[in-house]
């Protein structure tokens, strides 16, 4: 089965050299030298002023929307074109999820939706950088400072990706990555927090480790969220091979682009930013035809996704919240994510290709 994504891991040599020093050492976590050495290594190649590592990334996003000091049961604005991660992070810290509306042409949360919503007890904007597309930025920023918001992007799939030469990650207040094994770069879990705000940095260090901070002071009440030596190990040795993985990305979905032509649709790019290709979304006519493709690959040994389908706020824990959705609706049932990632060989992107046109 090609399935619709695979995890990049290193030489298996490479990495066994990497964790080698461990049965030395007998240092597994509790922000080991590796822990250290990761996120020093990490901070320069993304090209941001702070990063946190955190164990998960579902965590790394619970702990900054909760040490922004939002006010308690408060509303943020998120989109529904996402992770259900997104949507869980809010209403596990108490907060309303209100669900905006995105754009046709990236999948990003629609700026000129976020007036009508942002009345009331409303605290903050969670937008989605989905599939790596970057959000228009100025537009939710300028109306986050009109309206004093926070803004906490969620860029689990941004990762490397530049604006305006700028690297996404330093916008907002903060951003959220993912270090999952289905994401373009994998510590096999992992996430982390990037700032610019030298005050989150002992926050977030307290959100993690318990709020210990030396042996004999205990000065918050955290959780337990610390990436441990063999994450950061395996970090370590894909950092090495990234600029690679992301340039085999590229070239694939090139490939992509030029065998399927005309006969499905794109997200657009947005003027200014670059892309990590991390997934391989394309659009169909309506949902019978999405489908119909899908059920051919999956027959062929082929794994594409619904990837969003169906929307965060039609998962059990929303139902009840107002959703006025009608562009994500069209998107999700449209939707059909292809098999991508570094080792996928060419001649299977031109059998996937072939299939999809086959059926259209």
């Amino acid at each position: 089965m090609i399935k619709v994504t695979r995890t990049s891991m290193p030489p298996f040599e490479e990495f066994c050299e990497q964790i080698r020093p461990l049965w030395d050492s007998h240092i597994l976590t509790n922000m080991g030298q590796l822990h250290e050495r990761f996120e020093a290594e990490l901070r320069q190649w993304l090209g941001c002023p702070g990063l946190t590592l955190f164990s998960h990334g579902h965590l790394a996003l619970e702990a900054v929307l909760r040490i922004l000091g939002l006010p308690a049961g408060s509303r943020i604005i998120t989109t529904p074109f996402t992770f259900v991660s997104t949507v869980h992070a809010i209403a596990r810290l108490g907060f309303e999820p209100v669900f905006c509306d995105v754009l046709p042409s990236d999948g990003t949360l629609d700026p000129s939706r976020l007036e009508e919503l942002a009345g009331g007890r409303c605290s903050a904007v969670l937008p989605v950088h989905v599939y790596g597309n970057v959000c228009d930025v100025e537009a939710i920023e300028a109306f986050a400072v009109e309206y004093g918001l926070r803004v906490v992007y969620d860029a689990a799939h941004a990762f490397g990706v530049r604006y305006k030469g700028v690297p996404v990650v330093c916008r907002g207040d903060a951003s959220i990555l993912s270090f999952h094994a289905t994401k373009v770069f994998s510590t096999i879990e992992g996430g982390a927090v990037c700032w610019s705000d030298p005050a989150m940095r002992q926050a977030l260090d307290d959100e993690k480790n318990f709020g210990i901070r030396d042996e004999n002071t205990c000065a918050a009440a955290g959780g337990n969220a610390k990436l441990n030596e063999f994450q950061a190990a395996m970090g370590l040795c894909n950092l090495r091979h990234i600029d690679a993985a992301l340039q085999a990305r590229a070239q694939l979905a090139g490939l992509y682009r030029s065998l399927l032509g005309d006969s499905v649709s794109y997200f657009h790019l947005r003027d200014g930013a670059t892309s990590n290709h991390s997934y391989m979304p394309v659009l169909m006519r309506d949902r019978r035809q999405r489908d119909s493709v899908c059920d051919a690959l999956v027959a062929a040994g082929v794994k594409a996704r619904k990837y969003f389908w169906p929307l965060a706020c039609d998962a059990a824990p929303y139902r009840s919240l107002p959703a006025d959705v009608p562009v994500a609706r069209n998107l999700s049932e449209r939707v059909l994510t292809l098999p991508l990632y570094p080792e996928l060989p060419e001649a299977e992107v031109e059998r996937i290709c072939s299939i999809v046109i086959g059926v259209l």
